[in-house]
């Protein structure tokens, strides 16, 4: 390359070397200075901002050498000492559109690039870019240079090989950045990670011949298949118009991505197909927890890199007051600084940026942007035009021998994370949540012989574990096929075994036919093999039973969430904001919202799970919308930030543990004696003595007489129906979430059958269910009017109160086994997240250096979210209520919380376990009392109508003697002095500003949307209860609902079961009840190794058994645990 001096500055080619020294020679040279001055003057007033004018006008030098002597005119000689000492500079040019040359990254970085004693800057004016040949551009020895809409790449290159100056970014490379293709080329090449990707090269005039197969809820490229969600992106760089399609089970549809157009970056699309025409990539999608990084490279050997939140979440970009995006700067791995290394070698571009996606503990590149600037960063114009200048100063400085040596800097500050002062600093949320308000689940089980369905069982592997889940609409699908072909079949058939499934086929085929299309996680088969058959049920089905293997087929269907399930959930994650440090400020003109503060300047490490279930995935997405404050559909929002993947058995459970299945048997037991309850049965029963399961019991007396009197109820309710139904109006009647007066009946129909069994016994698994649909009635379409519908709700939950709970343990033993087949796992998570209080590599760390207005950004808070069903809240609530956590005799706060527990009737829908870990930083690191744990608890929503409910003992009751001490709760946090997070103790509630969500979001365009609007009359929705002490006995509490949602309760405040736990205390408590099941599990391991046959036959014989009493298998009850949750050992990926 050559490096150019003296007169190329001036606008003139270099001679042989020789100066001129006439007359001549200095006129001609002054009117060239002064033609090329003029040149640029006249284009910068017209076309640049005032900064860059001056920056381009301040040349001292130029001025002395021309002006030295107010007398000298043309004619007049020139010192030609002073002319070489201006010659020597070095010029940088900027041959860039206007728009990016003008730009305040630019002009900042120019300005501070000038104040190299030897460095000016040229800007080639936009019209000589356009309109004049390459060879009229200005002269220049650094060429920084750079593609964008309009640019002529083909004329700079051509400029380039013309005058040879040093390129800062390399123009050939380039192109290849601006095709997708090349660029995923050149990054694997590199052995840089970047996603799963197959290319699909299209012709254009054959846009049909292709190798891209679409499925349901896959695509397979050229042989590569891709499940959903993936990414679709254009082969174009140019193109911004990448798509992300989600599956099915999350609800479908896609986010459709495009470059920012005011405050919006993409929007929703029900559209589920790929595009038919044009060239794409398709790659796996990679889930990020919402948030993008982009890395800045100026050399090798620096990147700057910034969070924002992913464009893909919801579509909306938050802004500064300035109208830019808000981003803030974050810390990179030690692997993602090489990553940006061989980036910007890889390309030839000094200063490069690139797209990171941290997924899984990994980094993978998914884009490559080329010449790119960090906006709004003082810092970064800094670091930006230091090392530019050194590096130009470096190529260059020693062929013109100019005196420069490189300034020895330390490139790596240690960063201390700062602390919060005398208070106490939150460092850890943990929260159980049960599921929001849902439909009735729905079941129903028949046993299948039928070759087609062994297949099916077999196809999907079936035969590895002996049960099988068929969730995808393909493999419903599949199962709908067989029910059709079976019924056209059994119109020819008077089998007696054939016809007897007639009416179970029917069913089937009618359950997977509803909607019209699979659609979202609403409907599942699971089939279960039965080496010798369902045991018959009664003695009048001999004659019908065949021996042999058989599958046992349960088809499971409703258990939506609905819409006031939604709004539960996003109002529950509004109010948990309260509970983080500056929980009482106001942020982006949302209430509350420290939190947000906290997490979009990246000091918030949250991570959401969830299990299978489809209303607990998307109440833990509506739960992540409340809580980030974000807008638009639950898909993308569930799709990138709720984990529910690969849990090892963390939240789901799929079968019952011996000891379960004894409890259900005796439970069974005892509720089908028809006499009134003795001493005997409540020792039986209720031998915890708790307080709820008492006053049941009282309430029940007779069982038997009971399940008569819900039964006749029942068979009222359903004659009320079908009266309906006959009514002119009735067709056009539309119940709660589209439901329908047939739907309703069946639902009913079907209770009033399966209830009493043909023996004339209960079955008492059908309870759960009883209320499950009355409760549900009672609460969503009470506008029926049904006569008797409230007898039927008192009754159905008395029975309930006995029957849920103990399904999980009666004794506090058989509780307690029960409970750690469940939650181990979970458990083994808890302690892990409560010990991980040092910050983690993969986390979006702040960047203190570069984080002007945030005076704590090393401090970060870990949030972890594990959304579940009703039986992991059970067993973990029963694992520190009976796990030995504290002795209630030694400690009286203990004491009184489980005294409230056992005053809880019912953990209604989003019942909430909360563990706080705080850190005491005046005490010693080794001391005990240095972390500091806090135990919380809320049963969750609401009951429909006015009910009795334990009175808690509010929130962190021992704090209320300290109230002179507590600060001002109704003050404002000041955002614009950025104050130390510090986590307040409150004996009050905590409170926000509660909105009506029932309001229609027209922006989305969706009718189940649901936004906030206007405050409530009614007052702030409460997180936590006020400190009140008084005794755990039922007072009246109306369940009055959010405002404008007349049906949608309201949710039971937190109360506090402790708050002045050790963090020692926790964990050794964890081990201890972790340690014990590995222990039982180890045995029963030794065991079934040395006599497995035996094992298996009485097991199987067990089950047998145990579905004969049932008189077949139950059809409610809690879900149960995979095998997999009985591990000695837990491997779960952070």
């Amino acid at each position: 390359m050559s490096k150019r001096g003296r007169g190329f500055v001036l606008g003139c080619e270099e001679d042989d070397g020789d100066a001129q020294t006439g007359e001549t020679g200095v006129t001609e040279l002054a009117q060239n200075v002064e033609d090329l001055r003029g040149t640029l003057k006249t284009n910068m007033d017209q076309e640049m901002e005032p900064g860059l004018d001056q920056v381009l006008n301040k040349d001292p030098g130029l001025d002395q050498v021309l002006n030295q002597d107010p007398g000298l005119d043309s004619g007049d000689s020139v010192d030609l000492e002073d002319l070489e000492d201006y010659e020597r500079r070095i010029v940088v040019g900027i041959c860039a559109m206007t728009k990016k040359s003008r730009s305040k990254p630019m002009v900042q970085i120019l300005e501070r690039l000038c104040r190299f004693d030897f460095i000016q800057v040229t800007v080639f004016p936009e019209d000589v870019i356009l309109e004049q040949p390459p060879e009229n551009w200005p002269l220049c020895d650094v060429l920084v240079s750079f593609h964008s809409k309009g640019f002529p790449l083909d004329k700079a290159v051509e400029y380039s090989k013309l005058r040879n100056p040093l390129l800062i970014n390399d123009l050939d490379m380039q192109y290849y950045i601006q095709d997708r293709r090349e660029v995923y080329r050149i990054l694997q090449e590199e052995g840089i990670d970047l996603p799963r990707y197959a290319v699909l090269n299209r012709d254009p005039d054959h846009p049909e011949e292709c190798n891209l197969v679409e499925g349901e809820d896959h695509v397979e490229v050229n042989g590569e298949i891709f499940q959903k969600p993936f990414v679709e992106k254009p082969v174009c760089a140019e193109d911004h118009n990448v798509y992300i399609y989600y599956p099915t089970s999350a609800g479908g549809g896609s986010q459709r991505l495009f470059r920012k157009i005011g405050s919006r970056s993409s929007v929703y699309s029900p559209e589920s197909s790929v595009r038919k025409t044009g060239s794409y990539i398709y790659e796996e999608f990679m889930p990020t927890d919402g948030t993008d990084v982009k890395v800045y490279t100026v050399g090798p050997d620096y990147a700057h890199a910034e969070a924002r939140k992913s464009p893909a979440l919801d579509g909306k970009v938050e802004r500064d007051s300035e109208g830019k995006e808000v981003r803030y700067p974050v810390m990179l791995t030690a692997m993602e600084k090489l990553v940006a290394r061989k980036v910007c070698l890889a390309f030839k571009q000094t200063v490069c940026g690139f797209d990171l996606l941290r997924a899984n503990g990994h980094s993978f590149v998914c884009d490559v942007n080329g010449f790119s600037f960090v906006k709004n960063s003082m810092k970064y114009y800094d670091d930006c035009a230091k090392v530019l200048g050194n590096l130009v100063m470096r190529e260059l400085a020693p062929q013109l021998h100019l005196p420069w040596s490189l300034p020895m800097e330390s490139e790596d500050i240690p960063i201390v994370p700062t602390t919060s002062g005398t208070m106490m600093e939150l460092r850890c949320v943990i929260a159980i949540i049960r599921h929001g308000d849902r439909t009735p689940k729905q079941k129903m089980k028949m046993e299948v012989r039928h070759p087609l369905f062994f297949e099916l069982f077999e196809k999907y592997g079936g035969y590895k574990s002996g049960k099988l889940k068929l969730k995808k609409p393909k493999q419903l699908q599949e199962v709908l096929d067989i029910a059709r072909l079976l019924l056209v079949e059994l119109g020819q058939h008077t089998d007696c075994e054939i016809e007897e499934k007639k009416s179970k086929l029917e069913q089937l085929k009618t359950v997977l036919e509803m909607y019209g299309h699979f659609s979202g996680i609403n409907r599942k088969v699971q089939l279960t093999y039965l080496r010798t058959g369902k045991p018959q049920a009664s003695s009048g089905e001999e004659d019908c039973h065949k021996e042999g293997p058989s599958l046992l087929l349960v088809l499971k269907w409703g258990g939506e969430l609905t819409p006031a399930g939604r709004v539960q959930a996003e109002e529950l994650g509004r109010a948990f904001r309260c509970m983080y440090p500056g929980g009482q400020g106001d942020y982006a003109g949302f209430p509350g919202c420290g939190l947000l503060r906290l997490h979009s300047t990246y000091r918030h490490d949250l991570k959401i799970y969830a299990s299978d279930e489809g209303r607990v995935q998307m109440t833990a997405a509506a739960f992540a919308k409340g809580l980030l404050a974000l807008e638009g559909e639950l898909t993308p929002i569930l799709v990138q930030m709720v984990k529910s993947a690969n849990m090892n058995g963390l939240l789901d459970s799929d079968c019952l543990s011996d000891s379960q299945n004894r409890v259900k048997t005796r439970l069974h037991e005892i509720l089908q004696q028809d006499q009134d309850f003795g001493p005997d049965h409540y020792q039986k029963l209720a031998p915890t003595q708790s307080p709820s399961l008492v006053n049941s019991m009282n309430l029940v007396q007779n069982p038997v007489k009971t399940c008569d009197e819900v039964h006749s109820l029942i068979q009222s309710l359903t004659s009320q129906i079908r009266q309906r139904l006959e009514t002119p109006t009735a067709q056009n009647l539309q119940l709660y979430h589209s439901e329908s007066l047939e739907l309703m009946l069946q639902r009913w129909s079907k209770l009033e059958r399966d209830f009493r069994m043909k023996s004339g016994r209960y079955d008492i698994s059908k309870i759960p269910d009883i209320y499950d649909c009355i409760k549900y009635d009672s609460q969503h379409n009470a506008s029926l009017g049904l006569d008797q519908t409230q007898d039927l709700f008192r009754l159905s939950r008395a029975l309930a109160d006995i029957v849920i709970p103990q399904e999980y343990g009666i004794s506090k033993e058989e509780k307690l086994d029960i409970a750690q087949t469940y939650c181990v796992p979970l458990m083994k998570k808890i302690q892990l997240d409560l010990q991980r209080t040092h910050e983690d590599e993969a986390v979006n760390k702040l960047h203190p250096l570069y984080s002007r207005g945030v005076m704590s950004p090393g401090r970060h808070v870990r949030t972890r979210l594990y959304f579940t069903s009703e039986s992991h809240v059970h067993s973990l609530l029963n694992m520190f209520r009976y796990g030995g956590l504290l002795n209630e005799e030694q400690d009286a706060q203990w004491k009184q919380a489980m005294e409230y527990l056992s005053a809880v009737p019912e953990l209604n829908y989003m019942t909430q376990i909360v563990i706080m870990l705080y850190e005491d930083n005046n005490k010693d690191p080794s001391s005990e009392e240095r972390f500091h744990v806090e135990l919380h608890f809320s049963p969750g929503v609401r009951g429909c109508e006015s009910e009795s409910a334990p009175q808690g003992f509010g929130f962190r009751p021992a704090s209320s003697e300290n109230k002179d001490k507590r600060p001002d709760q109704g003050s404002l946090e000041d955002l614009s002095q950025d104050q130390p997070d510090q986590a307040l103790l409150m004996s009050e509630p905590i409170s926000i500003q509660r909105r009506s969500p029932m309001v229609r979001n027209r922006k989305t365009g969706s009718m189940e949307v649901l936004s906030e609007c206007a405050q409530s009359k009614g007052g702030p929705l409460r997180l936590f209860s006020s400190g009140s002490r008084q005794s755990p006995e039922f007072k009246p509490n109306p369940g009055l609902g959010f405002e404008g949602c007349s049906m949608v309760p309201s949710i039971f405040p937190l109360e506090t079961l402790h708050n002045s736990l050790s963090l020692k205390q926790v964990d050794e408590f964890l081990h201890r009840v972790c340690k014990t099941q590995d222990q039982d599990h180890n045995r029963t391991n030794a065991v079934l190794m040395e006599s497995p046959a035996h094992l298996r036959a009485s097991s199987e014989a067990y089950l047998q058994q145990f579905l004969h009493s049932f008189g077949g298998v139950p059809s409610s009850g809690p879900s149960s645990p995979v095998h997999e949750s009985l591990a000695s050992s837990f491997s779960f990926s952070q």
